[in-house]
Parts: C-alpha cells; structure tokens; sequence
C-alpha cells in the first residue's frame, strides 16, 4: 500500500472517529491517540499492511500544509491591539520566562545525557521539544471545570510557543546543516539566517494587513461570500509562505506573522476565517498523527535506548514541570493549578512537523538518537496527556465543592 491508501485510510478513520467524537470529548480518549495507534498497528510494528516511505513527496507536502495552516490561525486568535493585554499575567510568565528556562535546562540535560553530540544538536533537540500542543489535551481547554485564567493561559501558551520557537530552530538548522555541506560556502549561513528571520516575518506582515484590509473592503462592499471568506485563510497563508520562499525568507515564520499581522477588523469575517482554519488544521493534522504512528515510530524505535528513555521521561516531568513553577511563583495559584498548567506542556504536532523539517535539511544520518528521543517524547506525550486530561480537568470541580 502506498501513499494515496494512507490518505484513504485516514478519511475512513476521520469518519469512524467522527461518528462517536462527542462521547470521545469526555472520555480519556483522543483523536491524536486513535490515529497515531490505527497508524502503529499498521505499521510493521504491528500487523505491516501499510508501507509508506518517510520521505515521501506526499507527506512533506502535508505536513508543510499543516504547519503553515497551524502557525496562521494560531497567530491570527492573538491580534496585535490585544497582544498586550493577553500577554499580561500567567501567559507572559510562561512565554517570557518558563519557554526560554524550559530550552535552556533541556539543553543542559541533553548535554549531559547525550554527550556524544555537539552543543548545536542538542540544543536543536531542546528548542523542537519546547513547543506545547493544547489539541493533545482537547479537555483541559474546553472543560468549564478548569478555571478560566488556567485554560487561558495553556491555550495561549500553546498557541505562540510554536512560531516563538521557530527563529532559533532554524538558526540551529543552518549552523548544523553548514557543517554538513546542505548550505553551501557560497551562502553562508550567517546570511542564510539574517534572509530568513528578516525577509520572512516582513513579508507575512506586509501579505496580513494587505490581505486583512483587501479583506474588509470586499466585505463592506457586499462583494464577498460567506465561503471565500472562510478560503482566504489558506490564500493568504499560502501566499505569505511562498513569498517569503521566493525571496530566501523563511515561508514558516512568514506563515505566522501574516496571521499576527492579519488586519481584518470584522469580528464575523475573522471568526469564519479561523474557524475554517482550525478545521482544516485538525484535519490534516489528524493524518500526521496516523503517519506519525505509521512511519516515524518504526523508524526511529531501534535507536531508543536507555539514555533516550531518560531524556523523554525528563522532557515530560522536569524540563517542564520546573521552569514553569519558578515562572509561576508569586502568580497567587493554589499549587493544584501550577501542577496542572505544568503537566498540560504535551509536545505533540509542532515537534512532529518540526522534526519533518529537521530531517529534510540535515537529513537522518548522524542524528538518529536526537530524532528518536523527538519521536519518543512525543509517542509518550499523546498517550500520557491524552489520558489524564478529563480526570485532572474534573477535579477542579471536586475542590471547589470541598472549598463550599
């Protein structure tokens, strides 16, 4: 079976999963858990009825999709005029402070864990897995149990800890990629960073208000429908990110600027744009998951030893657990909701699209342990998060019925 049956296999999964997706929101299990194990089951881990090359055309394609969709709707939820004010409090703690603490100790215990590779790679390894992904615990940022100002700030944290991390994963990327012959002596990558970060987060600006403002005036006009309203989400993201790309700029972090640049003023007209978005997203995101199980974990398996355990179980409690309880201290929580802020950092798809990246521009060779620890610590993540989300969201309600 090849590329196309995985995708086929995948609408059938979406439908079956669909069927019963209202049961599942209040169930420990997720829709990430269910493709990404239909996906080991048919792998040659499991029964083997699928094969599916890692480096396919197709899953490239897909997961760049994904990452760009992801990165603009994310940002767009975020406009410039109520950055400041979302920014205030817990949010601003735990991006200011809490991401930068958690790649700097992740870094530290790569180091010392994984000593036989270089400061670049095992900071790359940190920064990848310093994303969180709320979608991986869909109950904690939907339950009305959870207090507000908790799933505000898992959710906005998640929401721009991944276009944060991007600047230096790509710098990362070049210094290593640089030593390996994938950037040329020609363009150094000095100058293959500054074109990336600067062309790229001015041309997603410049292609956000343009398409914002294009956006509005058609809608005032009455020239606009309902449905393109909602397909100028892919349009303008697209565009951002091949723009950028034309010019040497990154399309990634062109992508997430263009959706915090987005100047669309209607409150209606946004909202269709991103509730498009994040259907689209969940879609396509649904199918990395599935090939997620299907091809990165049986290909990366045979390289999880004991240090690479050791590292993932680290990423998932201390790496995250510590940073985020200093940047926490003095925020006046009960300590139930610094641990529950702390434990929902679940790495899921942005460290797996990252790492599609990763493999693409320095390749597998040489960094086979980094990469299986990413895979590892994300496998772990899905299953663990997944199932704790509804019983640790419900005991907000039992404390304050005790607190009554």
């Amino acid at each position: 079976m090849h590329d196309h049956q995985a995708i086929i296999l995948t609408a059938l999964l979406i439908l079956i999963f669909g069927l019963f997706s209202k049961l599942a929101d209040n169930s420990p299990i997720t829709g990430p858990m269910f493709f990404a194990t239909i996906g080991l089951l048919c792998s040659p881990l499991g029964f083997n009825v699928i094969s599916v090359e890692q480096d396919s055309a197709s899953i490239k394609l897909i997961a760049e999709l994904t990452l760009i969709i992801i990165l603009f709707v994310d940002a767009s939820f975020i406009e410039l005029k109520h950055l400041k004010a979302r920014l205030q409090g817990l949010p601003a703690r735990l991006l200011i402070l809490g991401l930068p603490m958690t790649m700097l100790l992740g870094s530290m215990l790569a180091l010392l864990i994984l000593p036989e590779y270089s400061i670049w790679s095992v900071v790359l390894l940190a920064l990848i897995l310093s994303p969180t992904d709320a979608a991986l615990g869909q109950a904690v940022v939907k339950s009305e149990s959870v207090p507000v100002k908790v799933r505000e700030s898992i959710s906005t944290e998640s929401g721009l800890n991944d276009g944060i991390s991007l600047p230096p994963i790509f710098i990362c990327l070049a210094v290593i990629a640089s030593g390996t012959g994938h950037i040329s002596s020609e363009d150094h990558w000095l100058k293959f960073v500054a074109l990336q970060l600067l062309l790229g987060p001015a041309i997603g600006a410049l292609v956000g208000v343009i398409g914002g403002k294009l956006i509005d005036y058609a809608n005032d006009k009455a020239w606009m429908n309902d449905v393109f309203q909602r397909l100028t989400c892919l349009s303008i993201a697209i565009l951002a990110y091949s723009f950028a790309e034309s010019v040497s700029g990154n399309g990634f972090i062109a992508a997430f600027c263009s959706g915090l640049f987005l100047s669309i003023k209607n409150v209606g007209v946004r909202a269709r744009i991103q509730e498009f978005g994040e259907t689209e997203g969940q879609l396509l995101t649904l199918f990395v998951f599935l090939i997620f199980g299907l091809v990165f974990v049986p290909t990366f398996a045979p390289f999880w030893d004991v240090s690479v355990f050791i590292y993932a179980l680290l990423s998932l409690t201390v790496i995250r657990i510590l940073p985020v309880f200093i940047c926490l201290w003095g925020a006046g929580l009960d300590n139930y909701s610094k641990i529950f802020i702390a434990w929902f950092g679940p790495r899921g798809i942005a460290s797996i699209l990252y790492l599609l990246i990763a493999i693409d521009q320095i390749g597998i060779q040489g960094n086979e342990k980094i990469f299986s620890v990413i895979v590892l610590t994300v496998l772990m993540s899905v299953f663990t998060h997944g199932i704790t989300a509804v019983s640790m969201s419900n005991k907000f309600s039992k404390k304050e019925l005790k607190n009554t």
